[in-house]
């Protein structure tokens, strides 16, 4: 187990496309899928099962804004801004969320682990907007007060869970 991946889990994932090269983009989605994430060790596993340049692997994962490196939270919050959200102020709510989580920069996950907060073009909701998700949830209609609250409501839920 590094930070949570199963290298062992990774190489059956590996071994169900039969290690082809050809393969490459889905057994990275699969991973992701898993894990949310996919860290360096993991790209250097995938490189040397799949018998390429760790460089070809790294330059997929960063190409495809699909796949993260970075570990993401247990709550995965994407705002949309598409062009209905857009003019209906989707972009108030983000900054409000991305101050409210203490995001920093190009910082996407708070510093408790438990929020990712991303932009996405488009949720196809656009009678709703503006529209967010948290693990592909939809909230309909919000603002940046309503969004907040539903983070705190969110962090008051774990706090119980685990209190």
């Amino acid at each position: 187990m590094a930070n949570g991946i199963s290298m062992a889990r990774v190489e059956e994932i590996i071994d169900s496309y039969g290690a082809q090269r050809s393969n490459l983009i889905a057994i990275m989605q699969d991973v992701q899928a898993e894990y949310k994430y996919l860290s360096v060790p993991v790209l250097e596993l995938i490189a040397e099962k799949l018998n390429i340049g760790v460089a070809k692997v790294y330059s997929v994962a960063t190409f495809y804004e699909n796949f993260s490196l970075e570990a993401k939270g247990k709550y995965i919050i994407k705002v949309c801004d598409g062009t209905a959200c857009h003019v209906r102020k989707s972009e108030p709510i983000y900054k409000a969320l991305k101050a409210h989580l203490g995001l920093e920069g190009k910082q996407k996950t708070s510093a408790d682990g438990l929020f990712t907060l991303e932009t996405v073009a488009c949720l196809g909701a656009c009678s709703l907007a503006p529209a967010m998700t948290v693990n592909d949830e939809v909230y309909a209609k919000m603002t940046p007060e309503s969004a907040v609250e539903l983070v705190e409501s969110l962090k008051k839920k774990e706090e119980s869970a685990n209190g």
